[in-house]
């Protein structure tokens, strides 16, 4: 018996960019066609396609060749998860849960998330109001080797620096389309540097009558900003636990009252659904 294979609509521009970089769907491309053809592929062809041309995304391009090869991984991305794990929970009742963790922090800060399929720069907002920070600095995310961050803040004229644009760049195009457990990174404030490991833990279905998105759980409280990274946190610490310190009162008024192991899941969770206020984006 054939092996099955998954329909999957592609534009005459997408075709001739398959092509390049499949020659051997030439066949099933009709490539002297200028109007949008449904191509059938199998789960085999359909991942090396979308590895591929995740991958030549990277290269440099012009524009519409570049264009074109996003839309082959948002095409290639919707026909695998409807072949494969992810794609037994429709799209719209789809979560995505993950686990923030701030790295080198001891004991360990943390919150465990369920949002819908979003960009990476709507999955910053997310993890921002889930951990307590205000988006007062710049970010980028680091997976599979590659940075994903906006070009437009990450750009300060003076030195080139390239990524792959997190405010077009959805979950659903960089987590396994097999549902399995991927672990990535996202770095806040390029001075403090505070590193965070974020784990997709796989894919659930929404819940009728839940609004989403979801702080399930956490652990403590999310340091203050601009304390100076998790040395200059451990070091905050010890000076408000000690009142003869002599610079525990003009810490106390710097950070207000605080408490590293106070956390609330609820509280965490309605900032997230009210998002980040314009004032505190990063301009």
């Amino acid at each position: 018996m054939s092996e099955k294979t998954f329909p999957t609509v592609f534009s005459a521009a997408q075709r001739k960019v398959i092509a390049e970089l499949l020659p051997g769907l030439e066949d099933r491309l009709v490539l002297d066609a200028i109007n949008n053809r449904t191509v059938h592929l199998t789960v085999k062809e359909l991942q090396t396609l979308h590895d591929l041309a995740q991958a030549a995304r990277h290269y440099p391009h012009h524009g519409m060749k570049r264009n074109s090869l996003r839309h082959v991984v948002e095409a290639v991305t919707k026909s695998l998860e409807s072949a494969t794990g992810i794609g037994s929970i429709p799209a719209a009742e789809r979560l995505y849960q993950f686990k923030i963790t701030l790295l080198e922090s001891t004991p360990a800060i943390w919150r465990r998330i369920q949002v819908k399929n979003c960009t990476l720069d709507k999955l910053h907002e997310r993890i921002q109001t889930a951990m307590g920070w205000t988006n007062s600095h710049l970010h980028q995310f680091k997976i599979d080797g590659e940075l994903y961050g906006d070009p437009e803040l990450l750009d300060d004229g003076f030195i080139d620096f390239e990524c792959v644009d997190s405010t077009v760049t959805k979950i659903s195009e960089i987590v396994p389309q097999n549902g399995s457990r991927f672990a990535f990174r996202y770095e806040y404030d390029f001075g403090d540097s505070w590193h965070h490991e974020v784990l997709f833990e796989g894919c659930l279905r929404a819940e009728k009558g839940v609004r989403y998105p979801i702080c399930v759980e956490g652990e403590r409280s999310c340091p203050p900003e601009d304390v100076g990274g998790v040395g200059g946190y451990a070091e905050f610490l010890e000076v408000i636990a000690d009142p003869t310190d002599e610079d525990h009162d003009r810490l106390q008024e710097w950070a207000g009252p605080f408490d590293a192991e106070a956390f609330d899941s609820e509280k965490a969770t309605k900032k997230m659904r009210r998002g980040l206020p314009n004032w505190r984006r990063v301009q």
